[in-house]
Order: C-alpha cells, then sequence, then structure tokens
C-alpha cells in the first residue's frame, strides 16, 4: 500500500465535548464511515442511535473501545488523546495510506470500465488494521453466517471472556473439548474456534510468522486449522495482516469472477488485490439490491 506521508499529527486538533476527549482531523473524499464499517470486514462495530453526526459508529478494538463520527469535511474520534490516536487509529483505520494515489495506479492500468464504476462506487472504503487472532475468529464465525448472528456470537464471546479472549485463554477453556463453547451458539463453528485456539496457542500456527509469509505460504498455513479454508484465509490475512495481496472471494465476488474476469484478475490490481476485492464486493452488491 502507498504510504501517505502528507498525513501527520499536525493536521488534527484535540477537544472536548460534554467530557468526552476528542481527537478531529480533515475528513477525505477516500474516506467512507459507513461503507467502512458495512462492508463485512469487521464485527465489533454499531451505529450509534440518535448521533447528531451525520455517521457515528462505536465500537472496540485492541481492548480500547471508541467512537468515530463522520461529518462534512471532518472526522472525529471520541475517548481518545492525541498520543493513542498516533500510536493506535492512524493505522487502524487507515489514515496513513494513500488510498487516492492506489485508486489512480489501478485505474491507469485498467483496460475495463466496470474496474472504474467499482472504484468510484467504493472509493471510501479502506481496509483496517485489525488483530489478526481477532479476524480469524471472527471469519471462522463468518462461515455460513449474517452479519447479525456474527456480531451476536462474537458478542456472546466477550461476554463470556470478559473481552475478546486470547488464544491462550480460550485454548484453556477448550482443553477438554469446544462444550465451554455451547453458550456462544455458534454451531459447528466452535469446533472450528476451539482448534484454532489449540493450534496457536501452542505455536503450531505462529500468526506473528505467517503475517510475514508470502500469500500462498500463509494461506497454507491457516489452512491447517480445522474449518479454515481459502476464504477464511484469505479474510485472515487481509483483514488481520493487512497483505494486501490477498482476495478473499466469497459469493458475491466469485459471482464478480464469472462475470468480469472469467480468465482470472486482471494485472492491473496486482499489489492491491485487496483493495480491488473490497470496491468489486461493494460494487456488485449495490447494482444487485
Amino acid at each position: 500500500m502507498v504510504k501517505d506521508s502528507s498525513y501527520t499529527l499536525a493536521d488534527v486538533r484535540v477537544g472536548e465535548e460534554d467530557g468526552i476527549p476528542f481527537v478531529e482531523t480533515e475528513g477525505t473524499e477516500d474516506f467512507d464511515l459507513r461503507a467502512v464499517m458495512e462492508c463485512g470486514q469487521c464485527f465489533r462495530f454499531t451505529p450509534v442511535a440518535g448521533t447528531s453526526h451525520r455517521c457515528e459508529y462505536s465500537g472496540v478494538a485492541y481492548g480500547r473501545f471508541i467512537s468515530v463520527a463522520e461529518d462534512e469535511g471532518t472526522l472525529r474520534f471520541y475517548n481518545t488523546d492525541i498520543q493513542e490516536f498516533g500510536s493506535l487509529w492512524i493505522g487502524y483505520f487507515g489514515l496513513d495510506t494513500d488510498y487516492a494515489a492506489i485508486k489512480r495506479d489501478i485505474l491507469s492500468r485498467s483496460d475495463r470500465p466496470v474496474l472504474g464504476e467499482a472504484v468510484a462506487a467504493g472509493g471510501g472504503i479502506r481496509i483496517l488494521r485489525q488483530d489478526a487472532w481477532e479476524a480469524l475468529c471472527s471469519f471462522i464465525i463468518s462461515q455460513n453466517n449474517n452479519i447479525p448472528r456474527i456480531k451476536g456470537i462474537i458478542g456472546r464471546l466477550c461476554e463470556q471472556f470478559g473481552g475478546y479472549p486470547s488464544a491462550e485463554e480460550m485454548a484453556a477453556a477448550t482443553a477438554e473439548g469446544c462444550e465451554s463453547l455451547a453458550g456462544l451458539r455458534a454451531g459447528f463453528r466452535a469446533k472450528y474456534l476451539a482448534d484454532a485456539a489449540q493450534k496457536v496457542a501452542g505455536g503450531e500456527v505462529d500468526l506473528a510468522q505467517v503475517a510475514k509469509m508470502d500469500a500462498d505460504s500463509a494461506r497454507a498455513e491457516l489452512m491447517k486449522i480445522k474449518g479454515v479454508g481459502p476464504k477464511v484465509a484469505d479474510c485472515t490475512m487481509l483483514f488481520g495482516m493487512y497483505k494486501l495481496e490477498a482476495f478473499p472471494k466469497d459469493v458475491w465476488v466469485k459471482r464478480v469472477m464469472a462475470e468480469w474476469y472469467p480468465n482470472g484478475l486482471p494485472e492491473c490490481i496486482k499489489g492491491a488485490e485487496g483493495a480491488a476485492q473490497q470496491y468489486l464486493f461493494h460494487y456488485i452488491r449495490s447494482i444487485e439490491r
């Protein structure tokens, strides 16, 4: 991804609203909060009802609660300070990545109008830099599931463990089997979560090392976990390891490939496959609603 070296903490201001600290930065046409939160890449953020802002979501990442509001020309991050914003949230929300340059590069090499239409429709989507273990569990849970049920299972998981459990915590709880996860009502996915916990906590699958591997090697390593196929592996790589060469294929993206790219991915998206996947995923869903 192209780093946006022009973005610095000098571009933000700090303040307080009703006793809640916030950090505010200028918005960008390449950041659409609603699109980011509703594109299916994360499951722990929810819309804030009755917000005075054009759009606002609150949720938890890396054990930190945050609320993000978008208005014309601004993004406001509540419950944080300048230090945490700089060390965590700039990277998490991809504010240090020049998506305008990425889109220009894709379009300059594309010979298919559909890709231009997809970029125009979903150009405000950014890939969040999520925790790899949390992303792995979330996309195991997502199999043959819908977003409300996924969020429900994850909510019950966090309630049971008092927060998102580490691999070690879940491994300890499932040492004798997955029965301890029955309260999640996750169905067949519970045994996959238990296997993931055992293999990650035991070092058989080292997520930090997987993140350093090439895409094919990383995919093969993740697929050592029961229930993890190519799609879950690629989702983990893209959303949990920021490996932009990953290209998850769900039913929507398979339709994209069948209709527009039957001979394989176009060369113009090489190096930014993950971003292109989100644009195409958003686009085909929007035109077929």
